[in-house]
């Protein structure tokens, strides 16, 4: 399965998740909690490595005028 980089930032977390299932726990059991922070530790060092790139589509400016009534500019 491969995510589009392309989207919200739920999509893009969503995303790393299904990788982090799929390369880094699959379906095996971890035995305790140092073995899983050491097979953490190890994937995210090589994922962050890998540079992976987001491609925002929507600007400040483009989600405040396309959705206004969402995100209200607040003055304070």
């Amino acid at each position: 399965m491969n995510c589009s980089i392309n989207g919200s930032w739920l999509n893009i977390a969503e995303c790393e998740f299904s990788a982090l299932g799929r390369q880094c726990l699959g379906k095996r059991r971890i035995p305790d909690l140092e073995t899983l922070n050491d097979e953490l530790d190890s994937w995210y060092s090589d994922r962050n490595g890998l540079q992976k790139a987001v491609d925002w589509q929507f600007s400040v400016n483009d989600a405040r005028t396309k959705l206004k009534r969402l995100y209200p500019i607040v003055e304070f």
